[in-house]
Protein backbone atom coordinates (compact mmCIF):
# COMPACT_ATOMS: atom_id res chain seq x y z
CA UNK A 1 0.00 0.00 0.00
CA UNK A 2 3.34 2.27 0.32
CA UNK A 3 2.95 2.87 -3.31
CA UNK A 4 -0.81 4.27 -3.17
CA UNK A 5 0.20 6.92 -0.72
CA UNK A 6 0.55 9.89 -3.66
CA UNK A 7 -0.99 8.65 -6.40
CA UNK A 8 -3.17 10.31 -9.36
CA UNK A 9 -4.43 9.44 -12.28
CA UNK A 10 -6.43 11.56 -15.21
CA UNK A 11 -8.02 11.15 -18.44
CA UNK A 12 -8.45 14.43 -20.10
CA UNK A 13 -7.86 16.82 -23.26
CA UNK A 14 -4.87 19.66 -23.57
CA UNK A 15 -6.05 22.89 -23.67
CA UNK A 16 -2.78 24.02 -25.58
CA UNK A 17 -0.11 22.25 -26.88
CA UNK A 18 2.63 21.74 -24.39
CA UNK A 19 5.31 24.73 -23.48
CA UNK A 20 8.40 23.01 -23.76
CA UNK A 21 11.88 24.18 -22.08
CA UNK A 22 14.91 22.71 -22.41
CA UNK A 23 16.98 23.34 -18.85
CA UNK A 24 20.68 24.09 -19.02
CA UNK A 25 21.61 20.71 -18.05
CA UNK A 26 20.14 19.71 -21.79
CA UNK A 27 17.02 17.75 -19.96
CA UNK A 28 13.59 18.86 -21.19
CA UNK A 29 10.28 20.24 -19.32
CA UNK A 30 7.03 19.86 -20.35
CA UNK A 31 4.40 22.15 -18.61
CA UNK A 32 0.54 20.92 -19.44
CA UNK A 33 -2.60 22.20 -18.44
CA UNK A 34 -5.45 18.80 -18.70
CA UNK A 35 -9.13 19.73 -18.37
CA UNK A 36 -11.26 16.97 -17.07
CA UNK A 37 -14.71 16.85 -16.88
CA UNK A 38 -17.73 15.55 -14.75
CA UNK A 39 -21.13 15.74 -15.58
CA UNK A 40 -23.98 15.04 -13.92
CA UNK A 41 -28.07 15.75 -13.30
CA UNK A 42 -28.64 18.15 -11.23
CA UNK A 43 -32.07 18.36 -8.77
CA UNK A 44 -34.04 19.93 -12.10
CA UNK A 45 -33.02 16.83 -13.84
CA UNK A 46 -30.64 18.96 -15.98
CA UNK A 47 -27.12 17.71 -18.06
CA UNK A 48 -24.58 19.67 -16.06
CA UNK A 49 -21.25 19.44 -16.78
CA UNK A 50 -17.78 20.32 -14.50
CA UNK A 51 -14.46 21.26 -15.89
CA UNK A 52 -11.75 20.74 -13.80
CA UNK A 53 -8.54 22.17 -14.83
CA UNK A 54 -4.88 20.44 -13.81
CA UNK A 55 -1.14 21.34 -14.35
CA UNK A 56 1.05 18.77 -15.08
CA UNK A 57 4.38 18.50 -15.71
CA UNK A 58 6.77 15.95 -17.24
CA UNK A 59 10.87 15.43 -17.28
CA UNK A 60 12.82 13.73 -19.64
CA UNK A 61 11.72 11.45 -21.68
CA UNK A 62 8.04 12.10 -21.18
CA UNK A 63 8.70 15.76 -22.03
CA UNK A 64 10.11 14.45 -25.73
CA UNK A 65 6.99 12.06 -26.43
CA UNK A 66 4.72 15.14 -25.14
CA UNK A 67 6.52 17.68 -27.20
CA UNK A 68 6.28 15.08 -30.41
CA UNK A 69 2.97 13.75 -29.84
CA UNK A 70 0.60 16.47 -27.76
CA UNK A 71 -1.28 19.03 -29.27
CA UNK A 72 -4.53 21.16 -28.39
CA UNK A 73 -7.43 19.27 -28.03
CA UNK A 74 -5.14 15.55 -27.56
CA UNK A 75 -7.09 13.20 -25.22
CA UNK A 76 -4.36 11.62 -22.73
CA UNK A 77 -4.21 9.60 -19.81
CA UNK A 78 -1.89 10.46 -16.89
CA UNK A 79 -0.69 8.85 -14.05
CA UNK A 80 1.47 10.67 -11.48
CA UNK A 81 1.91 11.93 -8.11
CA UNK A 82 0.77 15.38 -6.55
CA UNK A 83 3.92 17.81 -5.54
CA UNK A 84 3.53 21.70 -4.22
CA UNK A 85 6.17 24.40 -4.54
CA UNK A 86 6.40 27.75 -3.96
CA UNK A 87 8.23 30.67 -5.83
CA UNK A 88 8.50 34.21 -5.96
CA UNK A 89 7.05 35.90 -9.56
CA UNK A 90 8.31 38.85 -10.94
CA UNK A 91 6.30 41.62 -8.93
CA UNK A 92 7.69 40.06 -5.63
CA UNK A 93 4.92 38.09 -4.29
CA UNK A 94 5.48 34.56 -3.15
CA UNK A 95 2.97 31.82 -5.31
CA UNK A 96 1.68 28.44 -4.05
CA UNK A 97 1.05 26.09 -7.20
CA UNK A 98 0.00 22.22 -6.76
CA UNK A 99 0.66 20.34 -9.84
CA UNK A 100 0.65 16.68 -11.07
CA UNK A 101 4.57 15.61 -11.86
CA UNK A 102 3.92 12.76 -14.67
CA UNK A 103 5.36 9.51 -14.10
CA UNK A 104 3.22 7.51 -17.21
CA UNK A 105 1.34 9.22 -19.99
CA UNK A 106 -0.86 7.72 -22.62
CA UNK A 107 -2.36 8.97 -25.88
CA UNK A 108 -5.81 8.08 -26.27
CA UNK A 109 -6.83 10.46 -28.98
CA UNK A 110 -5.28 13.00 -31.19
CA UNK A 111 -6.52 16.28 -31.09
CA UNK A 112 -10.53 17.20 -31.56
CA UNK A 113 -11.18 19.25 -34.31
Amino acid sequence: MNALKNKVQLIGHLGAAPDIREMDTGKKLAKMNIATNETYKNSQGEKVTETQWHQVIAWGKLAEIAEKLLDKGTEVAVEGKLQSRTYTDKEGVRRYVTEVCAQELLVLEGKKV
